[in-house]
């Protein structure tokens, strides 16, 4: 028997198998393991299981030993440099005009070798390019292609779910996405709609469409005619689902049935309301109890003992008085005769005055006028009549 663990190098990466050997590896620890590229460390995925030797890979490397703290601190410093060397070989790139986009730079374990890894359409001649960085960064250099979506799960993003990305959160290996898991699953063929950041089709197509294929088992296809209710029908479209069927009449009307009602090509019958229940089983509530309604109020009735109000006489004449302490007396106006005395006779005709007459109609004399004292009273005091103050 064989002690056989699941090693990650990343998150989200590839879990590789190796010999553990004697060790007691627990799930999350970090250990120095034997690659084919040289010492690496790398995250136990699952704890080591005890297969055959039969069952066992071929040529499978073993787990060295436990990480300690210096081997993480030496880690750490290596990752540090790894930015340096991403941007000097970017800017070589730039300056010698070469169709490729370098996507990472990677430390091995013990600094001795550098892996760039890069995308381009075709192949690239970078055997300059390597003679730069080997003088540059004192390390052995290896350029690694990779494909679109082997970029994405290294730089990682947002999907248009608004999660982050499935290669790299927990997808560790790529699974085949074709355009038929998009029409099974009866989603537009947009390609904005159904594409990754990677420009490829989602992965995500693949997670449901074994259950759509199971579902559509026993459903007939889009466009498919029948008789149902003695209607010639034609199915337009299906939930798969709720089991939904919709069809299509002759006169362009909608009919939504089950597959049983499609297949039997008869409706049921709409349910029938539930009659009310007998009263006498309805447990007896006390009676309420009786409101008392207020009427319109009518006369009063007359007290015992004592007669009606009698009724009110007409009312007297309003007694005149006289002016009162505090009222100023009115000058007569100018040509007006004098108010008579308390107890005087009636005044008669006006006699005409010995003095000074009126000026007689015609003539060109003026009459004096009594000045308008309301305008005057009411203009404020700081103005005169031009508006100056």
């Amino acid at each position: 028997m064989m002690r056989i663990v699941s090693i990650k190098f990343c998150p989200a990466g590839r879990h590789y198998h190796f010999a553990a050997g004697d060790l007691a590896l627990e799930p999350g620890e970090t250990v120095v393991v034997e690659t084919a590229r040289g010492r690496s460390l790398g995250i136990v995925a699952a704890a080591p299981a005890e297969v055959s030797e039969d069952q066992a890979p071929p040529e499978i490397k073993n787990v060295l030993r436990k990480a300690s703290e210096e081997d993480i601190r030496a880690q750490n410093n290596f990752r540090s440099r790894e930015r340096e060397a991403f941007y000097f070989c970017r800017r070589r790139i730039e300056e010698r005009g070469m169709p490729m986009k370098l996507v990472r730079a990677e430390y091995l374990f013990d600094g001795s070798k550098v892996i760039f890894y890069f995308t381009s359409d075709g192949r690239i001649d970078f055997r300059e390019l390597v003679k730069d960085l080997a003088h540059q960064l004192h390390a052995r250099i290896e350029m690694k292609q990779i494909g679109v979506r082997d970029e994405a799960k290294l730089v990682g993003g947002i999907g248009i779910c608004g999660r982050e990305l499935c290669c790299c959160s927990f997808l560790s290996e790529f699974s085949p996405v074709s355009v038929k898991m998009a029409k099974e699953q009866g989603l537009a063929l947009n390609p904005t709609k159904i594409s990754g950041q990677c420009g490829r089709l989602l992965c995500c197509l693949s997670y449901e469409f074994e259950t759509y294929v199971a579902a559509k088992k026993g459903f007939p296809k889009i466009g498919t005619r029948s008789v149902v209710n003695g209607k010639n029908v034609l199915v337009s479209d299906i939930n798969y689902l709720s089991g939904r069927i919709t069809l299509r009449t002759e006169d362009n009307q909608t009919l939504a049935v089950t597959l049983d009602e499609f297949d039997q090509g008869q409706t049921k019958p709409p349910e029938t309301p539930v009659p009310p229940q007998d009263e006498s089983s309805f447990p007896l509530l006390p009676p309420e109890p009786q409101k008392t309604v207020r009427t319109t109020p009518g006369p009063r009735p007359a007290r015992e003992g004592k007669g009606q109000r009698p009724p009110r006489p007409d009312k007297a004449p309003r007694k005149e008085y006289g002016p009162s302490k505090n009222q100023r007396p009115q000058a007569p106006l100018q040509g007006a005769a004098p108010a008579p005395a308390k107890g005087s006779p009636p005044p008669g005709p006006p006699q005409p005055s010995q003095g000074k007459s009126a000026p007689p109609a015609g003539s060109g004399e003026p009459s004096k006028k009594r000045r308008n004292r309301s305008r005057r009273k009411n203009r404020p005091k700081t103005d005169d009549r031009n508006g100056k103050k």
